[in-house]
């Protein structure tokens, strides 16, 4: 079976299988359990569902319209809805990332957010890292939920289940979600001794500010 992709679609596929592999390498993510997607032109570009990421091929990554609609035989990720909803409500955002990172997925068990307890938290957007309620996998629940945690933040906690990080490509994503792993496990520590000691919100407010074009470049 032939595939005519262009060579832009076809990095992008490429791409996608590579940060695939590349979370379960960094320990953010295990088996199968994670998904990205990649804005492509007027769609996008998703991982198939239960497919082990050693097996992916170029073609095995979905093309999903903006509608919804899908395009092969294989299968989405179970994850879509959130996927294509961050995608139509966030113009800016070319690249989502779903993991199941060990620390940040102890904190989301909690329902806790992350606070500012290091200037880093601002390169998720803002003075905390918020924990989206629980909802089934896979909803439109789930996602409304998402949505809402990830208003003016690039990275949300997802509660009993993972992180969203999202990000202009698919590098500046993948980084974050690593970051806010980082975080967690900062996060998780410091709960080991006491209370938390807070940044201000002044003191936040001077790094958001500073920080916005932090981390990978284009």
């Amino acid at each position: 079976m032939s595939h005519n992709f262009s060579s832009a679609e076809l990095e992008k596929r490429c791409a996608i299988i590579e940060a695939c592999l590349e979370m379960n390498h960094l320990g953010i993510n295990q088996g199968t359990s994670g998904n990205i997607s990649v804005r492509h032109e007027n769609y996008l570009l998703i991982t198939p569902t239960s497919i082990p990421y050693k097996q992916l091929k170029p073609e095995s990554i979905v093309r999903m319209e903006m509608d919804g609609s899908v395009h092969g035989s294989l299968k989405p990720s179970s994850e879509w809805r959130f996927h294509l909803d961050i995608l139509n409500a966030r113009p800016e955002v070319n690249a989502v990332v779903h993991a199941h990172p060990t620390y940040s997925t102890i904190i989301s068990i909690m329902g806790m957010e992350i606070p500012a307890i290091h200037y880093m938290i601002a390169v998720a957007g803002g003075e905390n890292i918020r924990c989206a309620p629980y909802a089934t996998f896979g909803t439109e629940e789930l996602s409304q939920h998402a949505l809402k945690a990830l208003e003016g933040r690039k990275a949300c906690l997802l509660e009993h289940h993972g992180i969203i990080a999202v990000g202009a490509n698919l590098s500046k994503a993948l980084w974050l979600a690593v970051e806010v792993e980082t975080l967690a496990k900062q996060y998780h520590g410091v709960l080991q001794l006491g209370k938390p000691r807070i940044l201000s919100h002044d003191q936040m407010a001077g790094i958001i500010e500073k920080i916005s074009n932090y981390g990978h470049v284009d």
